[in-house]
């Protein structure tokens, strides 16, 4: 017995299988899973950047806030007094005035400021009073704060210095008081991972959350907290 089998020459001899093409929807979604995954990460290096730092902040804003309402028993800072008379070896300019004093007092950071008030008549108790000029020199760290008045007239030299406790140095940080540039540019830095944090823990939320009605209340009631209390304290 003879079999005949017919073989259609329009049907291919192998079946190559193709990935099926992807949707507009499926793509909208891996870009967002994608974008979603980036904000984390940078979210978390961020927040990783800024820790110590942040955390530093975070503790001296606290004292600064409630210092004088609940009377938070901090270390006192350290005041002494001293008078000197400059010799007339030094010029009678401030720069050259500032210059001797940093090395008379083994200051290492130069002078930070020099203000000068010319000599004025002023009435004092019903009489006449000739102020001569005097110049304000002052030297500042976190970790002191020199000011001296001088009296070109006289060359005398009347200074206050002020050693502050461990708080008062950190607040001296906080506020970057008698920093270097470098402080300065690194807390710049911290200031602008605060704000990118804000930023991507913002979106992380929009992205995140479902309950959009909720964390829009938050957030208004937020903001009207601050306006409330800007108003109030103006």
């Amino acid at each position: 017995m003879t079999r005949t089998i017919q073989i259609n020459s329009a049907t291919p001899a192998a079946v190559v299988a193709r990935a099926p093409e992807k949707s507009p929807q499926h793509a909208r979604a891996h870009r967002r899973g994608a974008f979603i995954k980036w904000l984390r990460k940078a979210h978390g290096w961020l927040g990783l950047w800024g820790a110590a730092m942040g955390l530093m902040f975070g503790i001296s804003g606290f004292f600064q806030n409630h210092r004088a309402v609940m009377k938070i028993d901090t270390p006192a800072p350290v005041v002494t007094r001293i008078r000197m008379q400059v010799p007339e070896t030094v010029p009678q300019e401030p720069a050259d005035v500032a210059a001797w004093l940093q090395r008379e007092w083994n200051l290492v950071k130069p002078v930070e400021r020099v203000a000068r008030s010319a000599g004025q008549t002023v009435s004092w108790n019903g009489q006449t009073v000739q102020l001569p000029e005097h110049w304000q020199i002052r030297f500042r760290t976190p970790h002191y704060l020199i000011q001296a008045d001088y009296t070109p007239a006289t060359r005398q030299v009347s200074a206050r210095q002020v050693m502050p406790g461990w708080l008062g140095v950190i607040e001296n940080l906080h506020r970057a008081n008698g920093v270097g540039m470098a402080w300065v540019l690194l807390s710049d830095t911290i200031a602008g991972s605060l704000v990118l944090l804000s930023l991507t823990g913002l979106l992380l939320w929009t992205e995140l959350e479902r309950r959009k009605l909720v964390g829009a209340t938050v957030f208004a009631a937020s903001v009207a907290a601050v306006l409330a209390a800007t108003a109030v304290t103006l």
